[in-house]
């Protein structure tokens, strides 16, 4: 049995891995890619009984692959994203695991793939059902984001938007403090991070900063109009620019 993996993720790759190992009793071979360019290469060179795909690559979503690929085997998808986005596949003969998953979870995906395939209910991966699970990752932006998934070096965590008091930008990047005072890096820019947060809950105050107003523990006047925030488990205070002040007193407000 040939199996290709996709994912970004060397701990979530390693406990795939490791979840296959456990499942079957003959022999498997597989390929790991974790960008498109790797995706693109292993699907003309080689065929697969089936794929197991995260849908955030480093380059891009496997949806963006799948797109422009002919795809024959069964896909599994592997994800952080809320049960919501997966409703798109409950008529399309796909299974998928959410992050993070147990082993149990990795078991039930693959009795659902053998299960379609082998009664041949399988339809292969098309252009419209790409394009529905595309509308559905938006359609789940649009409603905000619930929790975000950080990569660590001993694995994969999930930090809650509800836990999140600030978010500062750091290049591509973005550093987060939580309600512990803990920091962590999203590996999104603020402007994209930004767009998934409710914003009755967060504030963009300046170029480089979000607060969350629960975590606001005092505003004071300063010069130029602008304003200085305290914001609990952050030492140092942050500060509205010239240009965001008006607009954060009237969101205080609503």
């Amino acid at each position: 049995m040939n199996i290709l993996i996709l994912e970004d993720e060397i701990p979530a790759y390693q406990k795939l891995t490791k979840c296959l190992n456990s499942f079957f009793d003959i022999k498997i071979t597989h390929d790991w890619g974790r960008s498109i360019v790797d995706g693109k290469k292993f699907l003309k060179e080689n065929s697969y009984d089936f794929i197991l795909s995260d849908i955030q690559l480093l380059d891009g979503t496997s949806f963006d692959l799948f797109n422009n690929s002919k795809i024959e085997a069964p896909i599994i998808f592997c994800s952080a994203h809320d049960d919501y986005l997966f409703q798109a596949f409950n008529t399309n003969g796909i299974a998928y695991i959410l992050k993070p998953y147990s082993q149990t979870d990795f078991d039930k995906a693959i009795h659902k793939y053998q299960s379609l395939f082998n009664k041949g209910d399988y339809n292969p991966l098309n252009n419209s059902t790409i394009d529905a699970l595309k509308s559905a990752l938006q359609e789940e932006y649009t409603t905000y984001k619930k929790r975000f998934v950080i990569k660590k070096a001993s694995g994969i965590q999930l930090l809650n938007a509800i836990d999140i008091a600030l978010v500062s930008a750091s290049g591509d990047f973005c550093l987060v403090i939580d309600k512990d005072g803990k920091r962590h890096t999203i590996s999104q820019n603020l402007g994209s991070m930004y767009l998934q947060l409710n914003p009755k809950k967060f504030f963009k105050i300046n170029r480089s900063e979000i607060v969350n107003i629960d975590f606001i523990e005092k505003i004071e006047s300063h010069f130029k109009n602008r304003l200085l925030i305290s914001v609990k488990q952050h030492k140092e205070k942050v500060m509205t620019s010239s240009s965001t002040t008006a607009d954060f007193r009237k969101w205080l407000e609503s």
